[in-house]
């Protein structure tokens, strides 16, 4: 008898200790370990057990939605009548019930004050009857002012609470949120984000998952406009709602996430209208490149361009300059043999003979036919293909054909003048050996030949 009381007893303290584990970890599971306990304590008769199980379970039953049930049976308890340590057990275990259900009212404003009032007048009471600055003093004392506004005081006292307890417990995950709570209130967001972030890592420590920190730093990172990390504790505290069968979280957490989520909705279509954006200035400054580069790419052809052009007028200046040189020397020459030829005819009398040798013209038309086949090739020497891009600036019934041996003809003549920029009539003239309005004549005859007589000589001084 005596070894089954024994094994009772100790199938006791475990069911408590499993309960105790269960507490804030699984909800519903707690609440059937709590049970169990009190039977095995109420057939033990170890009434002190069968009570604080009792509370333990009236306490967690509105997480799941039981807040009737756990109403009637914790107001059927006639405080005043019960022990110091019970009636203090009873008022831990009220406010705790209270402040769960008051939770549930978060858009009816006045049902959630009437639940908190009887918190706080539960917590009232249950300041006075703790030992005096112990842990549990502090933090219900604490609680108690930040419900009734306090602020300051509230503070004071829980943040002196924080350094005494450890950092990895329950405790710390409960003070923390209400300092982060308090900072909140008074404007201090990035106090308040530090101490909410504690309590969810104290909470994540000690094996937490009925949490309101964590969907409270959801909410806080939203206010702050960092809406991926919101969406992400929130989507965690849903998930250890769920996890721990505590509905009442469970509905909480849900109510903020539709407004956070569309908030990140709404930021991830403005990224890509950012990103489309960038993107699209992306693909003009590629465009723009690409345009600079072609431009850059053709100022290089034509500079490439300028320069063979350069090399080539500065080669055409050298063969001018020879071509010149070349027809003075002729010219020199010729002069100089008919110098001798008329000093030997004076110096023998032949006077006569030098007369009929100049007025016959014989000897003009000697140094005319020398000038037209010194000037054709130095001419064609500097645009050999003269000939053919004259007959491109002429109609078809009026192309210009060369006899057998003959280089230029005196159409061609008076054309490549013009292109050396020798462009008055008189002049030409002066040079072939012919009255003026016969190149006046020539030239009216070839501008009627062209394709397009009015800009016959423009387009002949194209031609290089």
């Amino acid at each position: 008898m005596v070894r089954e009381t024994a094994s009772s007893g100790d199938s006791l303290m475990l069911t408590v200790e499993i309960a105790n584990l269960y507490r804030g970890f699984l909800t519903d599971s707690a609440l059937v370990e709590c049970r169990r306990a009190e039977r095995l304590a109420h057939k033990l008769e170890d009434s002190d057990i069968e009570f604080k199980m009792r509370l333990e379970r009236i306490q967690q039953m509105p997480l799941v939605g039981f807040s009737h049930g756990a109403i009637a049976e914790f107001e059927s308890f006639t405080l005043d009548s019960l022990s110091n340590i019970h009636q203090a057990m009873a008022l831990w275990a009220g406010r705790q019930m209270y402040s769960y259900i008051a939770a549930q009212f978060p858009n009816f404003p006045d049902e959630q004050n009437r639940w908190n009032n009887k918190a706080t007048e539960l917590q009232e009471r249950l300041v006075g009857m703790l030992e005096p600055d112990s842990p549990d003093m502090l933090l219900n004392a604490g609680e108690c002012e930040f419900m009734k506004g306090n602020d300051a005081r509230a503070y004071a006292i829980l943040t002196e609470l924080l350094e005494r307890i450890d950092i990895n417990s329950n405790m710390t995950a409960r003070v923390a949120s209400l300092v982060g709570q308090i900072a909140s209130r008074q404007g201090r967001v990035d106090e308040s984000i530090h101490y909410l972030a504690l309590s969810a890592i104290a909470d994540v420590r000690s094996a937490t998952r009925e949490v309101t920190s964590l969907q409270q730093l959801g909410i806080a990172m939203y206010d702050k406009g960092e809406i991926e990390r919101a969406d992400y504790y929130l989507q965690e505290a849903l998930a250890s709602a769920v996890e721990c069968h505590a509905a009442m979280r469970m509905l909480q957490t849900s109510e903020a996430i539709p407004v956070i989520s569309a908030a990140g909705r709404e930021a991830d279509s403005r990224n890509r209208i950012r990103l489309y954006c960038a993107l699209g200035l992306m693909a003009l400054l590629a465009v723009g490149l690409i345009l600079l580069i072609v431009k850059l790419r053709n100022e290089m052809r034509h500079q490439q361009e300028l320069q063979s052009n350069l090399e080539i007028t500065n080669h055409a200046k050298e063969v001018y300059m020879s071509e010149f040189i070349s027809l003075c020397t002729v010219y020199m020459n010729k002069l100089n043999r008919f110098c001798e030829i008329a000093s030997r005819k004076i110096a023998t009398g032949a006077t006569d003979e030098l007369y009929r040798m100049t007025k016959s013209g014989r000897f003009a038309e000697e140094q005319s036919r020398d000038f037209y086949a010194t000037f054709d090739n130095a001419f064609l020497h500097i645009y050999p293909d003269f000939v053919e891009r004259v007959n491109e600036l002429l109609r078809d019934d009026s192309k210009i054909e060369l006899a057998d041996g003959e280089r230029l003809n005196t159409d061609l003549r008076i054309l490549a003048f013009i292109r050396l920029g020798v462009e008055d009539s008189p002049k030409i003239a002066q040079a072939l050996n012919y009255s003026v309005n016969t190149i006046y004549s020539y030239r009216n005859r070839l501008r009627n030949r062209a394709i397009n007589r009015d800009t016959f000589d423009e387009d002949i001084m194209k031609i290089g």
